[in-house]
């Protein structure tokens, strides 16, 4: 029996060699195939003179282990083989790389190591072993109630503004991938959610579907926008302490279609009811619609496709991954929006561990014209340049081009005084980069907001530290368009 792994060193030239030796050493075994009346035939190919490295094989059987909560069929579903397959030996090694990085993008596992476990004549024998991550996590929830900490601190870090209560999230319900989450979170604001997505349903490992319900109140609106900075109004400033200013109720249903392994499709049907205060219209009389109204009800439909090809999807270094998405909000009344959004990322990875990556982020709000929580784009979520974190643009067409050049300088592993056989150490990877950035949006309806309308751009340097269940910590030093420069800290995870 010989075993060839592949693990981290997958792929590698060396270990295609020793495979090939080790078939030249065992020619005459597969140049005399038995069947079932004795020694073959003189019909039968003279494999010993053949390539062996162009030798076709079968996949004979896929055994998998160290998977005591996931199905077997959820990780043979992520491999690019599968069993009777026919397969050259090159390719073979090239799709077992690739297979181990669709299983760790699952993020269902810490390791992954694709075994080559032994030859049957034309046929080999496949061993996929893998180490499970945690799962559960009853997780209690401490975060401020800001869009990122730099806004927070330029609240003087108040306590006040930190929100608390308890998240529970189940990363792999059934064993079949399916995500759980309930969230309980009380303090400066109230959110109640149940969520549920489950992506294979049925016996094709195809098709799957989700659904969100969901309240938040909240006793602080960001009402408009002044100098690119967020305003805000405040229970508490208007005599109202302890009021809810806004109340959002919403559920969504959705339909998951993935009929290949990189390429997933989802379908979504909502709808929504949102409330506030009289006093924010005051302040702001097209906050949420164009007629001053304080409250709307919509529908809303939406359509993505998404493309994932890449070594590590929370943190890559190579490969690709673009997602489209059309969303339909209302329809003619107060919310009237279609939103089309595309997002592309392309990285190359080069040799002493150097890499480079480029991401193309863009938006297109019609009709131009949108009450103002329909009209937000730089500043929330992953839409934003570094260095201008301080700032938001508001408008209904944005984009922005985000590049980065990295080299890893560390790579090491912090052992646990645990006895463990799959968290008895703390992995630790260490990137220093230099970015560049350029965005440019438009805003119909701009006033007192210099940075709208106007071509953007942003560069620094940096340290990113990626470890632990894709626990990414970024630390940047950044200089912006208006010659200011800043320390800037990101943190992204799961919870």
């Amino acid at each position: 029996m010989y075993v060839v792994k592949f693990g981290i060193l997958t792929g590698s030239v060396l270990t295609v060699r020793i495979l090939i030796v080790l078939l030249c050493l065992n020619a005459k075994v597969f140049a005399q195939p038995m069947n079932s009346n004795g020694p073959a035939t003189s019909n039968a190919p003279n494999i010993s003179t053949v390539d062996p490295a162009k030798k076709l094989f079968y996949i004979k059987k896929i055994t998998v282990v160290g998977n005591k909560h996931t199905k077997d069929y959820i990780i043979k579903r992520e491999l690019l083989f599968k069993e009777k397959d026919s397969v050259v030996l090159y390719d073979m090694v090239n799709q077992f790389e690739l297979s181990k990085e669709q299983l760790i993008n699952t993020r269902l596992f810490n390791t992954v190591v694709i075994n080559l476990k032994s030859f049957d004549g034309y046929g080999v024998n496949v061993e996929v072993v893998v180490t499970e991550r945690w799962y559960i996590f009853p997780v209690p929830y401490f975060n401020v109630v800001d869009r990122n900490f730099q806004a927070w601190a330029d609240k003087g870090y108040s306590i006040s503004r930190i929100n608390y209560g308890l998240k529970f999230i189940h990363f792999n319900t059934t064993g079949r991938k399916d995500l759980l989450n309930l969230f309980v979170i009380s303090g400066y604001s109230r959110q109640l959610l149940l969520s549920y997505n489950q992506p294979v349903a049925d016996k094709t490992l195809k098709y799957g579907y989700g659904f969100t319900v969901g309240y938040n109140a909240v006793k602080e609106i960001n009402v408009k926008t002044l100098n690119n900075k967020q305003i805000f109004l405040k229970s508490d400033s208007i005599e109202k302490a302890g009021t809810f200013l806004q109340e959002l109720m919403g559920a969504t249903f959705q339909v998951n279609y993935r009929p290949k392994l990189r390429t997933n499709h989802i379908f979504l049907v909502g709808y929504h009811w949102n409330k506030v205060d009289p006093v924010v219209v005051k302040v702001n009389p097209t906050y949420m619609s164009r007629d001053s109204g304080t409250s709307v009800n919509y529908p809303e439909f939406g359509y993505a496709i998404k493309y994932v090809n890449a070594d590590y999807l929370p943190y890559m270094q190579k490969g690709e991954v673009g997602e489209v998405s059309l969303l339909r909000k209302g329809f003619i009344g107060d919310v009237d929006l279609w939103m089309l959004r595309a997002k592309g990322t392309k990285a190359w990875k080069f040799r002493n561990n150097f890499s480079y990556s480029a991401t193309l982020n863009g938006v297109v709000k019609v009709p131009f014209d949108q009450p103002y929580t329909q009209q937000r784009l730089f500043g929330y979520g992953d839409f934003y340049l570094r260095g201008l974190e301080k700032y938001v643009i508001d408008g209904a067409v944005g984009a922005v081009l985000n590049q980065t050049f990295r080299k890893q300088v560390a790579a090491f592993n912090f052992r646990l005084p645990v006895l463990s056989e799959t968290h008895n150490h703390i992995p630790f990877r260490i990137y220093m980069k230099t970015y560049a950035d350029a965005g440019i949006s438009y805003n119909k309806n701009s006033m007192y907001n210099p940075l709208d309308n106007k071509f953007l751009y942003s560069a620094g340097a940096g340290l990113d530290i990626v470890t632990l269940y894709d626990l990414v910590m970024r630390f940047e030093y950044s200089f912006n368009q208006k010659g200011e420069t800043g320390f800037f800290f990101h943190l992204k995870n799961e919870f």
